[in-house]
């Protein structure tokens, strides 16, 4: 592509702590190159409801961004722009603009209402598009690029989990506040002699369960990858409470986890992308281990908790300089690319790259899965997260 004079942003998905830094840093960079920057609300349903046809549609799902407008949103986390879980590719009739359910076929759907993203982009007179994103986000990203669309993607997600870059922004801060809370909770479990059960998030990767585990020092890390075994973990359990001092015990548990022989916890309605909403292992597991125990369970979910309040120093960073690296691809005329770091150095990667696998634990490596706790067999020559 040419050297865009028009860019757009959005944000899409479950928040992290770095978005605003990365959004500031976005419009900023192009505003000096001489650039426009078109902030799009809430992930791709600001596209996706956004009416050519009506021109004050636009403030409702749109807005044009300077310095002026993001001179401060750095100092605070979330998204200046909003997110959703908007799929333009997947989109039932309930979900669908009222302007355009006239023209969809009959039935409930899903839908596929690309072609109306694309016909906005142009009429909007987007040059390049960068979505910030997870999995989800930025694979319909990929389709756009597919369908001819330039678009530099930006990865974010707590689960660290987008296939193509060794992090993504939000993990840092999400490991730093589980570890805290970890802390704090040895106050209570400690007190009354518990054993605590600590459900982190995670859908399908456990880094965060593990990651967190292994620098907050607790005593076993159930991850997605491993089902386990309750009865044994409840026996390990009883060991590390009677081998402690304190006479407690903690467990961290991915939202995405699962016993031997059965399923993940899910309830509701499916999203967008088919997802329904995770959680209530923690909860199961605390249940099953005080009737195996007679132990005094305390469960706590950190769920929200991980991903609120400002990033740390290394989000604030990675969200700098993938912004950066974004408007640089974007000056060069490149598309198509998604922003990364592979082994500790900023690159770039075809788009492509996050539908050609799953970033999962190595649980080889870096977990022992007969004692569910963290194992780190070598060090050396691993990038700082490990992975």
């Amino acid at each position: 592509m040419s050297t865009p004079k028009t860019i757009a942003v959005l944000t899409g998905g479950g928040d992290v702590p770095g978005l605003n830094p990365c959004i500031k840093t976005l419009t900023h960079e192009a505003v000096d190159a001489g650039m426009r920057v078109i902030g799009i609300r809430r992930g791709w349903g600001g596209l996706l409801h956004y009416d050519r046809e009506r021109p004050e549609s636009f403030d409702a799902n749109l807005i044009h961004l300077d310095k002026q407008i993001t001179r401060t949103i750095d100092r605070t986390g979330g998204t200046f722009l909003h997110t959703s879980r908007t799929n333009p590719s997947n989109v039932v009739r309930e979900s669908a603009p009222s302007f355009l359910t006239g023209d969809l076929p009959d039935g409930e759907g899903p839908f596929d209402l690309t072609d109306h993203i694309l016909k906005n982009l142009e009429a909007l007179g987007i040059d390049a598009l960068i979505p910030i994103g997870g999995d989800d986000t930025l694979s319909f990203g990929e389709r756009v690029h597919r369908e001819g669309f330039p678009v530099i993607a930006i990865p974010k997600t707590m689960d660290n989990d987008v296939f193509g870059t060794d992090y993504c922004i939000g993990f840092s801060t999400a490991v730093t506040r589980s570890v805290d809370f970890i802390h704090q909770l040895r106050t209570s479990t400690g007190s009354h002699e518990r054993i605590a059960v600590i459900e982190l998030f995670g859908r399908y990767c456990g880094e965060t369960s593990l990651v967190s585990a292994y620098l907050a020092g607790a005593d076993r890390a159930l991850i997605s990858e491993v089902p386990f075994d309750v009865e044994r973990l409840a026996g390990f359990l009883l060991e590390d409470k009677r081998e402690n001092p304190s006479h407690y015990a903690m467990v961290t548990i991915s939202e995405g986890a699962r016993m031997v022989g059965g399923e993940m916890q899910l309830s509701g309605r499916a999203d967008a992308y088919g997802h329904r909403k995770l959680g209530g292992i923690g909860l199961e597991t605390g249940e099953r281990l005080k009737e195996i125990t007679g132990e005094k369970i305390i469960f706590q979910r950190l769920s929200y908790l991980m991903r609120s309040g400002t990033p740390d120093a290394l989000d604030l960073m990675v969200a700098v300089n993938f912004a950066d690296m974004a408007i640089r691809l974007a000056l060069r005329g490149h598309s198509g690319r998604l922003v990364s770091l592979s082994q500790g150095t900023y690159t770039d990667v075809p788009l492509s790259t996050i539908t050609e696998g799953q970033k999962r634990v190595d649980v080889g490596e870096l977990y022992d899965e007969e004692r569910y706790r963290p194992r780190v067999r070598h060090v050396a020559g691993k990038p700082m997260f490990l992975y």
